[in-house]
């Protein structure tokens, strides 16, 4: 009789114990590892986004009708989400400086055919939301000079006077090798999704952009 079968039953059964108990601790073992790097999903008062046209920060949101812990809304020109330069019923993209717009249009129906859509996270925004950006700016950084690497005041923003736009980066990228043929071109060296109008790109190129807005004479006015 092999010797496999002279194991009496009894040991064969502790055995079939044993090996259950072995199987639930190392199931045991794994989940607890699984369920120490599984971050679970935020609600949607916590969740946070990364938004380029936000100077590149985590905000809080999405919330397409106000940002939570804040009085702006989308009438500030905050962003619902999936907010393109199509949306003409969006403070954000219907206030923008009407040639703006309309060069923003031109390229986005033009960059569709390749599959890129234009996405904007951020366009016109009130003097109450740039604001509050910059107080939010200033707490991150730590002073009023790092801030203004990359958020304007109210009274020198382009965003509040409707002459800028930040988008997804899609958008973003299409126009880093074709926007000057539109007129649109990048500003900030540390902004690539800040765009402004520039007539003579169109013939002359954009120019170089400036190294960050502290660099921007229109900021020191």
């Amino acid at each position: 009789m092999p010797y496999s079968e002279q194991v009496r039953p009894g040991a064969r059964r502790a055995r079939s114990g044993i090996g259950v108990v072995l199987a639930l601790a190392a199931a045991a073992v794994i989940g607890v590892v699984l369920g120490y790097w599984t971050v679970p999903a935020p609600s949607s008062s916590t969740a946070s986004f990364l938004d380029p046209t936000h100077e590149g920060r985590a905000l809080p949101g999405p919330d397409p009708e106000r940002l939570p812990g804040s009085a702006v809304t989308v009438d500030d020109g905050v962003v619902p989400p999936g907010g393109t330069v199509f949306d003409g019923g969006v403070p954000a993209v219907a206030n923008l400086d009407p040639d703006l717009l309309g060069a923003l249009r031109r390229a986005a129906a033009d960059a569709a055919g390749g599959g890129v859509e234009f996405s904007v996270s951020s366009g016109w925004r009130s003097a109450a939301y740039q604001d509050q950006l910059l107080r939010d700016a200033v707490s991150e950084y730590g002073s009023e000079e790092e801030a203004a690497r990359w958020v304007a005041t109210s009274q020198t923003s382009l965003h509040v006077s409707g002459d800028a736009v930040d988008l997804g980066t899609g958008a973003a990228q299409w126009l880093s090798e074709r926007g000057a043929a539109y007129g649109l071109c990048q500003t900030y060296r540390n902004e690539p999704w800040h765009y402004e109008l520039r007539p003579d790109a169109v013939d002359d190129g954009c120019p170089s952009p400036y190294a960050d807005p502290t660099d921007d004479p229109r900021m020191h006015q």
